[in-house]
């Protein structure tokens, strides 16, 4: 598990094939210490497992489903890219709850000033953009980022001096690619009506959650 508070960026040093994954070897700008073998970390939001360590050196396996579902895949030798270790039980919770498996990938479609803030703007595919509202959260290249408008084909972002300089997004361009992993809650509510809703699959007797049952309990 992990915060989307991206610890700080690394640089892909070496791509090798592992069967039909790929081996990738990074350079942290950031110390290690306290990581170990068999230990989480996101790269742009995809959690992979360290099978190597050293300093500020690791290296990690990417399996074919990961490889098909990021940006990965086109992963370059010098690449930089957001670096988050996983979220220990002790540690502040300052963006939302991430996962690191990734939903799917977005397009940038524009990058606009305002004020000290830059808007980014993104194309999504209706399966992604289905669990997106405005004010939600979202995921992008592990980045935490509260979406500020949406529809059901793209997003937009405010992204501030600090996250700019920090990650990676700020030296995103239009037409770059991202990882995105959508708030989980939205899926668990998605799922919880959905089989409600189903008599094979509930299989309780219950009344499905729907708008005439939140009506009548008060609830819109």
């Amino acid at each position: 598990m992990f915060t989307g508070i991206i610890e700080g960026l690394g640089k892909i040093t070496g791509i090798r094939p592992a069967g039909e994954g790929k081996r990738l070897a990074l350079n942290a700008e950031f110390p290690l210490e306290g990581s170990k073998i068999g230990d989480s970390i996101a790269v742009n939001g995809a959690c992979l497992t360290a099978v190597m360590i050293s300093k500020s050196r690791f290296e990690v396996d990417v399996s074919p489903e990961t490889l098909d579902k990021t940006t990965l895949k086109n992963i370059r030798i010098n690449e930089r890219v957001n670096i988050e270790r996983a979220l220990r039980l002790s540690d502040r919770i300052d963006g939302h709850l991430v996962s690191g498996h990734i939903d799917g990938t977005a397009r940038i479609t524009h990058k606009t000033r305002q004020a000290n803030a830059i808007l980014i703007g993104f194309s999504v595919g209706q399966s992604l953009a289905r669990y997106m509202i405005a004010k939600g959260s979202v995921a992008i290249d592990g980045i935490s980022l509260t979406i500020n408008g949406c529809d059901e084909q793209s997003f937009e972002v405010s992204i501030i001096p600090h996250t700019a300089e920090t990650t990676t997004i700020g030296i995103k361009n239009v037409g770059d690619t991202v990882n995105i992993e959508t708030d989980m809650i939205g899926k668990y509510v998605e799922k919880f009506l959905t089989n409600e809703k189903d008599p094979i699959k509930n299989n309780t007797g219950k009344k499905p959650v729907d708008m005439e049952f939140l009506l009548k309990t008060g609830f819109i």
